[in-house]
């Protein structure tokens, strides 16, 4: 049956194509009596042996798509599926006890499990209890005739239903076959968006329900412009997705001509459009799309795709191959900002309450459990530095004395480097990145010791607002253009302008349609994005006039109280919709 859904287009691009469904499936079990154990051990065996093919299966697509290092974790998956003496453990349990293989296989695996998270004094032993428990679930579910969802795996033209998507679940999508993806939560700014806009995958996000209306292989139709999605669409459905997918096409083709062109306003003043990458993958992204330079390059992807902390030499190896893609334009390089809703499991972050307001990003990089870690990175940026033209950028700044501290440990590796004969650039900026309202209202003392400033507005907008970007409930109150958000934006351009000094802006606002002349009209100096943002946000600076656009700015940060007031100034003044 045809059903019709809106969400939060968050990525552009129409894709029709089979669902394939990322949801974990139940489960659970009841423990029953057998009288034919040897049965029960058949099963076991079945599962056994199901559980090992898809996992040499998985491991295949790991090696192929995140290398071979990446792929080991799955290893230690099949040494545990191989282990005689727990499957011996599993078998006996079904005799002595007479209990199904389901029972059997949780309540050894739960004593195992135990046995080597109590290894505190044997981090590899702790290891080993994630392994088991993983393998456990593969076998359970083929014991219960489920399903475990693998996007690895994925081998033809599908649209991924998930309730959420992970920034590790992304990573595994590969874009030759994965066209989509719809999710139950989430919005234009939550990471699985974004790095939807990098690897250039259409997205839906926020439709609340979509995974209970959706079954594996029903056809979807999507579209990342508008944010519908048609679950089982008629054919009617179908041809006008596809021709809204060629069009789409068709208007890329137009703003791939501006590749080469300059960033400038129908007035004659440039501006800069960068690009956010993830990963080095992604600067051939960012040089297709025209970019003028990388204004963030998020290293926590480093960390999270690593089944332990980075190497310097690979951290060395990964900002050497940006610096050099980019041929010396230059590149933010943003430190580690791992915390909040991005997870290490190999480094034990306590659990918290509110973990975006916690202990994250900078906060543990100069704490002494991050000092190691900070100096590991910040000795593997000074190392690459001399390849391309780099600007070091450090996270969730709130104080002038966590700048200074960690500027101080840089210093402090800069002078270990030099005196040990390794050559260092010696024009890298120092800079930081404003998401704190309070860094924000200090901008003005900030500018006199960082050498540029870059507005994260994701987090900014969250905490001026009190609103959890990724909570559906308080969605409203996510205003990128409330003039409370406005005014601390110019507050920092103007800071920065004072002192000498460049700003820009590496949240996703820089790359909306409405806020190109709000943007403007402030005096923004570099815009960062998706790369798949840029040519089209090229496009609009050119066609807008710097001074009708300060004109603009002045009346919405001085003359307007509500978002919606400044959304219609927008619309009326430029034609821009959005």
């Amino acid at each position: 049956m045809t059903e019709m859904l809106k969400g939060i287009a968050a990525s552009d691009g129409v894709a029709v194509a089979k669902a394939y469904l990322l949801v974990q499936p139940d489960l659970s079990f009841e423990t029953v009596t057998v009288e034919d154990t040897s049965a029960e051990e058949a099963r076991l065996d079945a599962a056994l042996a199901a559980s090992q093919d898809e996992l040499s299966v998985i491991r295949e697509k790991a090696v192929e798509s995140l290398g071979e290092e990446a792929a080991a974790v799955f290893d230690a998956h099949l040494m545990v599926l191989a282990d005689p003496e727990m499957t011996g453990q599993i078998k006996e349990t079904i005799r002595a006890k007479q209990v199904n293989a389901e029972a059997a296989l949780t309540e050894v695996t739960d004593m195992f499990i135990a046995i080597f998270e109590g290894m505190e004094d044997n981090p590899y032993m702790q290891e080993r209890a994630a392994d088991i428990r993983d393998v456990t679930k593969r076998v359970l579910a083929n014991l219960l005739g489920k399903k475990l969802p693998n996007p690895a795996t994925i081998n033809e033209e599908s649209i991924v239903v998930a309730h959420d998507l992970t920034p590790s679940d992304t990573a595994q999508l590969n874009k030759k076959y994965v066209k989509a993806f719809v999710t139950n939560i989430g919005g234009r700014t939550s990471h699985s968006a974004i790095m939807a806009r990098t690897l250039e995958i259409a997205a839906v996000l926020g439709t609340n329900n979509i995974t209970e209306l959706v079954k594996d292989g029903d056809i979807l139709a999507v579209s990342g412009i508008t944010g519908e999605v048609v679950i089982n669409p008629t054919e009617e459905q179908i041809a006008e997705f596809k021709a809204a997918g060629e069009a789409y096409a068709k208007q890329k083709a137009e703003w791939a001509l501006l590749k080469d062109a300059q960033t400038v306003t129908a007035d004659g003043k440039h501006f800069e459009l960068a690009a956010n990458i993830g990963t080095p993958k992604d600067v051939e992204g960012v040089n297709d799309n025209g970019a003028e330079a990388v204004g963030l390059y998020r290293t926590e992807f480093l960390y999270m795709d690593s089944q332990d902390f980075p190497t310097e030499d690979d951290q060395y190896e990964a900002y050497k191959a940006v610096l050099e893609g980019m041929n010396g334009k230059p590149v933010v390089v943003r430190t580690m900002d791992i915390g909040g809703d991005k997870e290490l499991p190999y480094f034990d972050l306590p659990k918290e309450m509110n973990p975006f307001l916690g202990y994250r990003a900078l906060r543990i990089s100069i704490s002494e459990t991050g000092n190691q870690m900070f100096r590991t990175q910040l000795r593997a940026l000074l190392r690459a530095s001399v390849h391309g033209k780099l600007r070091i950028m450090f996270p969730m700044v709130a104080l002038l004395t966590e700048f200074r501290t960690a500027k101080g440990i840089l210093e402090e590796e800069k002078a270990k480097l030099v005196a040990e004969g390794v050559a260092v650039a010696d024009d890298i900026e120092v800079g930081i990145m404003i998401e704190i309202p309070a860094a924000a209202m200090l901008a003005d003392q900030f500018a006199k010791e960082v050498d540029f400033f870059s507005i994260g507005t994701n987090d900014l907008i969250q905490y001026t607002m009190a609103a959890d970007r990724m909570n559906e409930q308080v969605s409203y109150l996510y205003q990128p253009y409330n003039p409370s958000i406005l005014r601390l934006i110019n507050n920092v351009i103007k800071a920065a302008h004072a002192e000498g000094k460049w700003a820009g802006m590496c949240g996703e606002m820089a790359g909306e349609a409405l806020a190109a002349p709000l943007l403007l009209g402030l005096g923004l100096d570099e815009f960062s994005m998706s790369a798949t943002s840029i040519l089209a946000q090229r496009k609009r600076i050119r066609e807008l006039s710097y001074e009708d656009s300060k004109k603009l700015a002045e009346k919405a940060t001085t003359e307007l109280s509500t978002m919606e007031e400044v959304v219609d100034l927008v619309k009326a003044e430029t034609g821009i919709e959005g």
